[in-house]
């Protein structure tokens, strides 16, 4: 994860509230229960010395904006305020299932919202039929909806039915031959917007979904630059509610194998720097390696806090690092790849 949209937190003044909402199950009653939660929390930031402005500002974003409190309610949410501006708001359950959370300090308190979006995924769906597809971007992660965050609809550009006789008489045949020609020219153009999306979106993968002979079409005619990105979701779809749950458990799965992939990557990478000497390993030296300008990726351990952690993350953002997530242990839950071997200083630290 680039750590450009904690950078850009920090040019601003502190003290620095943050929010936590942790998401909960839908109810009838998920504007009220928002209220409720948000009130206690914000008891605890206005002890915490948080000023009147931001705790307004918070106020009109939570229980006062144009998102549904049951939206809210239900996915989590992260939102950090300066003195009297909300900088950040989005909806991400970062509590890692600890509950509601506010802190108010001269840093965001962002340490497991970055863990969250470090282990996220953006996927480039494309939910095939043999005449076309649905092509959607769907942002992933745990706690996180899968509703799509953009879609279009592609008609395959190929000029007859896809449809084929059953029986096998010669004419049958050249029908049958013709529907495949369309399926193959619909898919194709699938394929070129897939192409064409994938270049401007960027996606961490690219995920084939729909009917059998759909995909399987559309996989045919893959460019090669997707071949090596792309996964196929085996069930679901977006027929119905029942379908689309079942598409989004698959987004979900695929997301998981993708942040193990990554995890292990960060592992191997910070093993090869530190055997070349260009690592970071706990709080103290990462801070002095963050100072002299030489953290190029931060590594947080997946399920543990580092001592001063909102500090860490800040002064990392600051020299334009970037941050990853690894399941290894890590002194202080913390380390550092650096841009160049590590200075006996922070060796030592």
């Amino acid at each position: 994860m680039q750590l450009t949209p904690i950078a850009q937190l920090i040019d601003h003044t502190p003290p620095f509230s943050t929010v936590c909402l942790q998401g909960s199950s839908p109810s009838e009653d998920a504007e009220h229960q928002l209220r409720l939660r948000w009130d206690a929390l914000r008891s605890r930031l206005e002890e915490a010395g948080a000023p009147a402005e931001a705790l307004e500002a918070l106020d009109a974003a939570l229980v006062g904006g144009e998102t549904d409190p049951t939206q809210i309610h239900t996915e989590g949410r992260v939102l950090v305020a300066d003195a009297d501006t909300v900088l950040l708001d989005e909806p991400w359950d970062a509590t890692r299932g600890q509950g509601d959370a506010a802190h108010v300090g001269d840093a965001p308190a962002v340490g497991d919202y970055v863990r969250e979006r470090a282990g996220s995924a953006v996927l480039l769906v494309a939910v095939a039929d043999q005449e076309g597809a649905t092509l959607r971007r769907v942002t992933v992660a745990e706690g996180l909806s899968t509703e799509p965050d953009a879609e279009q609809q592609v008609e395959g550009a190929g000029d007859g039915s896809v449809h084929k006789p059953r029986e096998g008489a010669l004419s049958h045949r050249q029908i049958q031959r013709r529907a495949d020609e369309v399926v193959t020219q619909n898919a194709r153009s699938v394929a070129e917007r897939l192409e064409s999306l994938a270049a401007r979106w960027r996606p961490d993968a690219v995920v084939l979904a729909g009917e059998v002979q759909g995909r399987t079409a559309l996989a045919e005619e893959l460019p090669a630059s997707l071949e090596s990105i792309t996964h196929v979701a085996e069930r679901g779809g977006i027929g119905d509610e029942a379908a689309e749950e079942a598409l989004a458990e698959d987004l979900l799965l695929i997301t998981r194998r993708l942040a193990a992939g990554r995890s292990q990557d960060q592992t191997s990478r910070f093993d090869q720097a530190r055997a070349e000497n260009r690592v970071a390993e706990g709080a103290a030296a990462v801070r002095l390696a963050a100072e002299m300008g030489g953290v190029d990726t931060l590594l947080l351990q997946a399920d543990r806090s580092a001592p001063e952690e909102d500090e860490l993350i800040a002064a990392a953002a600051r020299v334009d690092a970037e941050a990853a997530v690894t399941r290894a242990e890590l002194p202080d839950g913390v380390a550092a790849v650096l841009r160049f071997e590590a200075p006996t200083e922070v060796t030592r630290a």
